[in-house]
C-alpha cells in the first residue's frame, strides 16, 4: 500500500519503524527495557552517497550513529553488494541484528544508481528490509526511456519519491510505498478510545494515521492531483526530457572547455563540475554563482574535493536560461 507523506526523511523514518516491527521488536508486547536491548543490536545499511536523512532518523529510533554503516561504493558512487554481504555476515557473527538496508536510485551529491536488484540478492536470504530511496530521480519513471530508475523496484520492501522535487509539485509532498502494510501499521497503530469508530474496526477506511508518526495530515492528494490533471501524462514527461536535454548541453560544454572538468558522469538532469585549478578555484566559482540572483547551485564533495551541482529541474529554466548560465560560467571560470 502506499500514503503521502510529507518528505523522504518521514518515509525513512517509517521504513525503519516498519522493519524493526517486522523483526518483533517495538510492537505493544514488548518492554522498555526489551526494545532498548535490541536498539543497541540493530544495524542501518546505506553508502557515504546516502541522504543525511538515514543517520537522522536512525538517531531518532535510538539507533546509536555507529551502527550506521557506509557500505563501500564503485567508481561510480554506486553501493558494492559485496561489500554489503561481507558487512551484514560479520554483523550477524558479531551478534548484531542487520535492520535495513537503504539503496538510493539517484543520490543527492552525484546522482549514482546502486545496483538494487543485485543488493536484494544479499538482503533477501537473511530477511533485512530493503528500502529504496528515488527521491529526486524516481520522477524521470513517468517517461518510458527512464524507467530503468526504477530497476529493482519489485524486490524493495519499501520505496519513495518526490514529486516536489521534480515533478511539479510544491512542498511537501513525498509518496511512500510498503510491500508489507501491516508492517507500518502494526508499528504506529494507537487507538484510544476517542479515535475508535464502527467504520474502522469494520476495516472500511483506511486510517493513514497509523501509516505515519503524526496523528493528523494535509490533503497532500489534491495538489499532486492538479499538476496531473493540468500538465497530463505528456506534459510531465516533457517536463523531464527538457531537464535531461538541458543538462545534456551543458555537460557537452564543459567537457570541451579548458578550465572546466566534469567530476562525474552527468546524472539524468544533475551536472557536476569543478574547476581545472582545483578546490580555490571552484570555490571562487561557486562564490561568483552565488553572487548572481539569477542562478543557484549547491556544492558537494566528491573524492574530497569541492565540486558544484548544477540540477536542471524547473520549470522557469529554459535553453536561454542555459545559455545565459554557460556565458556567466567561461567568464567566472577565466
Amino acid at each position: 500500500g502506499g500514503v503521502i507523506q510529507d518528505s523522504a526523511s518521514s518515509g525513512t523514518l517509517c521504513a525503519l519503524l516498519a522493519a524493526r516491527h517486522r523483526l518483533g521488536w517495538g510492537g505493544p508486547d514488548q518492554t522498555v527495557d526489551d526494545d532498548a536491548v535490541a536498539l543497541e543490536r540493530m544495524v542501518v545499511y546505506g553508502t557515504a552517497e546516502t541522504h543525511s536523512s538515514l543517520e537522522k532518523d536512525a538517531r531518532v529510533m535510538g539507533v546509536s550513529a555507529d551502527r550506521v554503516r557506509a557500505i563501500a561504493t564503485d567508481a561510480v558512487g554506486a553501493m558494492v553488494p559485496e561489500a554489503l554481504a561481507a558487512a551484514l555476515e560479520a554483523d550477524r557473527e558479531a551478534g548484531l541484528i542487520p535492520l535495513m538496508v537503504c539503496a538510493t536510485a539517484g543520490t543527492t551529491s552525484i546522482g549514482a544508481f546502486d545496483p538494487v536488484s543485485a543488493i536484494a540478492e544479499v538482503t533477501e536470504p537473511l530477511g533485512v528490509w530493503l528500502h529504496l530511496d528515488a527521491a529526486w530521480a524516481g520522477a524521470a519513471g513517468v517517461a518510458p526511456e527512464y524507467r530503468w530508475v526504477s530497476d529493482g523496484v519489485d524486490r524493495v520492501d519499501s520505496y519513495q519519491f518526490n514529486p516536489h522535487k521534480w515533478l511539479l509539485v510544491n512542498f511537501d509532498c513525498s509518496a511512500l510505498w510498503v510491500r508489507d502494510r501491516e508492517a507500518l501499521t502494526g508499528a504506529l497503530s494507537i487507538v484510544p478510545e476517542y479515535l475508535r469508530t464502527s467504520q474502522s474496526e469494520a476495516g472500511e477506511v483506511v486510517d493513514f494515521r497509523d501509516w505515519q508518526v503524526p496523528l493528523g495530515r494535509r490533503f497532500r492528494a489534491l495538489k499532486l492531483f492538479f499538476v496531473m490533471r493540468h500538465y497530463g501524462l505528456e506534459g510531465l514527461r516533457d517536463h523531464i526530457r527538457t531537464g535531461v536535454s538541458d543538462a545534456e548541453w551543458l555537460e557537452e560544454r564543459i567537457e570541451g572547455h579548458p578550465k572546466l572538468n566534469l567530476v562525474v558522469p552527468r546524472s539524468l538532469s544533475l551536472v557536476c563540475l569543478a574547476h581545472a585549478d582545483g578546490d580555490p578555484a571552484t570555490q571562487r566559482l561557486l562564490d561568483a554563482i552565488a553572487a548572481d540572483p539569477r542562478f543557484l547551485c549547491t556544492r558537494t564533495l566528491v573524492d574530497g574535493n569541492l565540486a558544484i551541482r548544477v540540477a536542471v529541474g524547473s520549470p522557469r529554466t529554459t535553453r536561454r536560461t542555459m545559455e545565459d548560465f554557460w556565458r556567466f560560467l567561461e567568464d567566472a571560470a577565466a
